[in-house]
């Protein structure tokens, strides 16, 4: 079970990324899947989740609320994270996780970073 991330890169504040989270080894379509970053001397902080149940439903934390949107592409067995208007303070290394649970862990409104599986991160870098 491998989970990898990709798509990260160089862009200037309000520009765009798309990042993605393959897996190998199980169907990602079957299981909640979220994305977290670590921002240079910062904490892990989780950013956004997509369900497999109810048709998808996602959380988004609200530094990304607005700007992020997570979806599913079945047939690649990939799920994107799609980053518009980024700022400065996006720059970090993000990493998708799943814990093979249908919904996605929020508690208290936070994302739970108990997950299993962790893919490696990539990072965006966001500057002038």
């Amino acid at each position: 079970v491998q989970l990898q991330a990709s798509g990260g890169g160089f862009v200037q504040p309000g520009g765009s990324l798309r990042l993605s989270c393959a897996a190998s080894g199980f169907t990602l379509d079957s299981y909640a899947v979220s994305w977290f970053r670590r921002a240079p001397g910062k904490g892990r902080e989780g950013i956004s989740c997509i369900s497999s149940f109810g048709g998808g439903t996602t959380y988004y934390a609200d530094s990304v609320k607005g700007r992020f949107t997570v979806s599913r592409d079945k047939a690649r067995n990939t799920v994107y994270l799609q980053m518009d208007s980024l700022k400065p303070e996006d720059t970090a290394v993000y990493y998708c996780a799943t814990d093979r649970a249908s919904l996605c862990a929020v508690v208290g409104g936070t994302l739970s970073d108990g997950m299993r599986y962790w893919g490696k991160g990539t990072l965006v870098t966001v500057s002038s």
